[in-house]
């Protein structure tokens, strides 16, 4: 069995180092590029989400490196990720590749499938050997998340902040190379020493910005066009309000309560929304009042074309905006959208934040 899955964010180098402790072969997936893109498109219904579009990219690019097992969590509710595995399996079929999906869906759905496909992908006897594999894995996911915050941190408040995205990119590049959870989380921390050594302005107050929004288009940085680097260049400090840590903490690691601060974005949502819309749509609400809450300067929705959960949610944020007198933008992204008015978009947000910051000091 070679194993692959989809590039999310930072979830791959988490994944590699976790699968192949346990001994399983790993096909990681390139980094997504233009050429994802287009293969995705290329072979995807015209108009299903865009990252539907990345992850046929992804597993075709896996499947020509050798892969033949794919990883997926699977879901319920009205979004149409529940019927990713489906249609992706049907996609790849028609174009002669035979893989097998192996499909992590809610223990909703049902436990024994769910307990069936866990043993069977972490080579586990019992649930004692499933809890030493999730503790691996958890630290795995918690680091490589806490790298992506240090450095949009750090990015900020650089003297140069170009030397944060070398310390990023070398840090990428090296991952290929190192194999199993040790390796890994050395360079990890060597990463870490790295970023906690670069030079920084001091008496510096930046900007704070939340990303919020559908969670693949929040951590997967093609998608995104980088957005994390370019407000970071702008000297603006961003936190995103989902990361796998985020999801992990609320869907598994405190299920089925869920986590402190995602019960409380529902409850900041709930007089706007008060039922589920699937996806993150109810999250997205509760989160741009959880930032206003924080004195964050403003949010930044990030959402595909045609993502039903976060039209709703689009719609009942402008009513947000208003009644905490909130500065709210939204990104839609799909595979036409063009970098040069994007980034137009970003600098004239920055630039109105920091005016609202004069004028509230300057009276």
């Amino acid at each position: 069995m070679k194993i692959t899955f989809p590039h999310m964010g930072n979830v791959y180098i988490a994944g590699k180092a976790f699968f192949e402790e346990l001994g399983q072969e790993v096909v990681p997936p390139p980094r997504c590029s233009r050429k994802t893109l287009e293969i995705g498109t290329k072979y995807s219904q015209e108009t299903i989400c865009l990252p539907l579009k990345i992850m046929i990219g992804n597993f075709v690019e896996s499947i020509e490196k050798g892969a033949d097992t794919i990883l997926l969590t699977g879901s319920c509710g009205p979004c149409r990720f529940g019927y990713y595995s489906i249609l992706e399996e049907n996609i790849l079929r028609d174009l002669g590749h035979d893989v097998k999906f192996i499909v992590f869906d809610p223990i909703g759905e049902g436990l024994k499938p769910l307990k069936e496909n866990i043993y069977k992908t972490f080579k586990a006897n019992n649930i004692k050997d499933v809890i030493a594999a999730g503790r691996i894995g958890w630290e795995l996911i918690k680091k490589a998340d806490y790298i992506i915050h240090l450095s949009n941190e750090k990015r900020a408040y650089a003297v140069d902040s170009y030397k944060v995205d070398l310390i990023i990119d070398d840090y990428y590049r090296k991952v290929e190379e190192r194999f199993g959870e040790k390796a890994m989380m050395e360079l990890m921390d060597e990463t870490i020493d790295a970023l906690n050594k670069v030079e920084i302005k001091r008496n510096y107050d930046p900007i704070r910005i939340g990303i919020i929004g559908e969670i693949y288009t929040v951590i997967e940085p093609f998608v995104n066009l980088e957005v994390e680097r370019k407000l970071g260049h702008m000297g603006v400090v961003v936190e995103k309000s989902l990361t796998p840590t985020i999801w992990v903490e609320h869907h598994v690691k405190n299920f089925p309560f869920g986590s402190k601060t995602e019960r409380k974005k529902y409850k900041l949502a709930k007089p706007y929304l008060k039922t589920l819309v699937g996806g993150h749509g109810r999250e997205t609400v509760g989160s741009a009042i959880y930032y206003q809450n924080l004195g964050f300067d403003g949010v930044i929705q990030l959402l595909p074309l045609n993502c039903m959960p976060e039209i709703v949610a689009k719609s009942i944020l402008n009513t947000v905006s208003k009644d905490y007198n909130f500065p709210i933008m939204t990104l839609i992204l799909d595979e036409m959208t063009g970098e040069a008015g994007y980034l137009t978009r970003l600098e004239a947000f920055v630039d109105l934040l920091k005016r609202r910051r004069e004028e509230v000091k300057y009276g």
